[in-house]
């Protein structure tokens, strides 16, 4: 098993507690993983983009045209990161409109449950009903449950849920 999967969005989206979920998915299978990140202004709105590595690899660093996945919470960093991508790569965008990609009104939808930032779950639970990511439904359910606060959980997961059932 190898993939290597970019997550990428802005400041506040949440995009490294979702990297944080997958990581830890691969841990808990015994898969071996890699993440790195980068902030840039990520306090002030600025780009966020954290790469993650499952499998045996020697660097986390993902080069150009190497990304199997990516998960984009915020569609304008399309431009920014659709060269990290293999021809082949699946994408899965938070974006309202039609378009390159699998595509999913995840604020929208996050909106509905009453917070904005829970986008970021919404969009890993498309990913892995559109059997993207190399974890599943439980994998994800047991990550989420062990890496949010407690007073958080619940909502977590019925973001995760309402991705993964479209």
């Amino acid at each position: 098993m190898k993939q290597q999967i970019i997550v990428s969005g802005i400041g506040g989206q949440g995009a490294l507690f979702v990297t944080r979920v997958i990581a830890q998915a691969a841990v808990d299978q015994g898969i071996p993983v890699l993440t790195s990140e980068t902030h840039g202004m990520a306090q002030r709105g600025g780009t966020v983009i954290s790469t993650i590595k499952v499998g045996s690899f020697a660097s986390p660093l993902i080069r150009t045209g190497q990304a199997d996945v990516g998960l984009l919470l915020w569609e304008n960093n399309l431009s920014v990161h659709r060269p990290l991508m293999k021809s082949d790569g699946v994408l899965v965008l938070n974006a309202a409109a039609a378009g390159e990609g699998i595509r999913l009104d995840a604020s929208a939808i996050a909106r509905k449950l009453g917070n904005a930032v829970l986008a970021n779950l919404v969009l890993l639970g498309c990913a892995v009903r559109h059997n993207a990511l190399f974890c599943d439904e439980q994998a994800c359910i047991a990550a989420i449950t062990r890496l949010a606060p407690e007073r958080f959980v619940d909502q977590n997961l019925q973001a995760f849920a309402e991705g993964l059932h479209g």
